[in-house]
């Protein structure tokens, strides 16, 4: 299984979990000049950013700790330019979706942090 590979079926987890929980998917792989937001989703009042990390059992660091804070200002930024695009009145949150995958790739457990940072990881961030 590719890195490639890896990373759509995390993504395909995460988008059937949210649906299941009652989350309608905005969009998937939202793509800007500053960044990519990996799955979209509503629910009745939050618009939902989360960043899907799909690691093996076995790895240095959890998915979680990848979304350093780099990351998180990407995130942040690319959730701004979503949001110019298609104003909401809803409350912007950012989540991050884990998935642990035995030695062949197959999925073994995966878990939703909601709130898992917030905007204020750009502020004095300048471009």
């Amino acid at each position: 299984m590719t890195r490639g590979d890896t990373g759509r079926l995390g993504e395909a987890l995460c988008a059937r979990y949210l649906e299941r929980h009652g989350y309608t998917i905005a969009a998937c792989n939202f793509h800007a000049r500053c960044g990519e937001v990996d799955v979209i989703a509503e629910t009745e009042s939050e618009i939902c950013f989360v960043e899907v990390k799909t690691r093996r059992e076995n790895a240095m660091v959890s998915p979680a700790q990848a979304v350093d804070l780099r990351k998180q200002q990407k995130l942040v930024l690319t959730a701004q330019v979503y949001l110019q695009q298609h104003p909401s009145e809803k409350q912007p949150r950012f989540d991050v979706f884990e998935v642990l995958t035995d030695a062949k790739g197959k999925p073994t457990r995966q878990r939703h942090l909601l709130h898992a940072f917030d905007a204020s990881c750009i502020d004095g961030l300048y471009y």
